[in-house]
């Protein structure tokens, strides 16, 4: 697939971020992207998730409310009626959304325990996708690196003793967290877990508006939005396809995001790809990437050191 540097399509952007589009045809089919590079280590930046509180706006408002980002991309998964959101989020390494504990079985009283998976971003700037359970009595969430785990019961509120495993978990100490499903990439190949994290179990090769977050081995951050639902414009992409793109794009992990009419990426506050509903969809939560408070901090330093200079060229 042939992507094309787009940069010149937005205000100044720092040169640790990158942008490409393409409109190569996928499979034959009308196909359009765009996909953000970004440094992970470049101090200038920061990485966070934002959740609208018992609301849901649109991108652009989030991108008003927390003064203008760079990047804003739509987030998880979220009740429409409730405007709950349905996966883990964190922000400044506190938990402000959980996972759905349970989901009720359609062929018994029982309830299946999903361990959905999230992309995290740790204090030190290192990224990482894990399988995750979440318990609100607990600090952090629990994290399975190689797989994520299956589980019943009659609970409908579980605790990590009703998982019944003996897998090996972490704490996922992340600083930044935004969750969704499937995993689409791990140890950069396709790898799709979307039966065990009960996500489009049977839709798996359906073709829709896609959104993905994931890392490069070099540090890179890659965010991937697919445009779809635009007769012979672009057609979207399944699982799969949007899984190889992540894996030709250098990703050594990545997961899927709300997607369909949710999917929407904004750069300086312009749009990318056109919203399947032709007009933005309000949504629970984003991800963002920010100017550094570090950058603000010096550049008031600077402000003030030439207000000083001013001062006493007048003297």
């Amino acid at each position: 697939m042939k992507w094309i540097k787009a940069n010149n399509e937005f205000d100044s952007l720092p040169a640790s971020i990158r942008i490409f589009k393409t409109s190569d045809s996928l499979n034959g089919r009308p196909f359009r992207a765009w996909c953000a590079e970004v440094k992970l280590k470049d101090k200038q930046l920061d990485f966070t998730a934002q959740t609208g509180e018992g609301n849901s706006y649109t991108p652009s408002e989030f991108y008003n409310r927390e003064g203008k980002p760079y990047i804003v991309v739509n987030g998880g998964y979220f009740s429409p009626q409730t405007r709950q959101n349905l996966n883990l989020i964190m922000r400044e390494g506190k938990i402000v959304a959980y996972n759905v504990p349970a989901l009720k079985s359609l062929l018994s009283d029982s309830f299946y325990y999903a361990t959905r998976s999230a992309f995290g971003i740790s204090k030190n700037r290192q990224a990482d996708v894990a399988w995750v359970f979440t318990d609100t009595a607990k600090r952090w969430p629990y994290g399975f690196q190689t797989h994520p785990i299956i589980a019943k019961g009659s609970n409908p509120d579980p605790s990590f003793t009703d998982l019944h495993t003996i897998e090996q978990w972490n704490w996922w100490k992340m600083h930044t967290a935004i969750g969704g499903g499937p995993v689409l990439v791990q140890e950069g190949a396709v790898f799709i877990t979307n039966k065990e994290e009960q996500l489009y179990a049977f839709e798996r090769n359906d073709r829709h508006p896609r959104t993905a977050i994931g890392y490069t081995r070099n540090h890179r951050l890659i965010i991937l939005v697919i445009q779809g639902r635009s007769p012979g414009i672009a057609e979207g992409a399944t699982l799969d396809e949007e899984a190889r793109i992540l894996v030709d794009l250098g990703c050594v992990e990545a997961i899927n995001l709300d997607g369909g009419g949710s999917s929407c990426m904004l750069i300086n506050g312009k749009e990318t790809i056109v919203p399947s509903d032709e007009t933005q969809r309000p949504v629970a939560s984003v991800f963002m990437v920010l100017r550094g408070r570090k950058s603000e901090t010096g550049n008031r330093r600077s402000e003030v050191r030439g207000l000083k200079s001013e001062v006493r060229s007048r003297r």
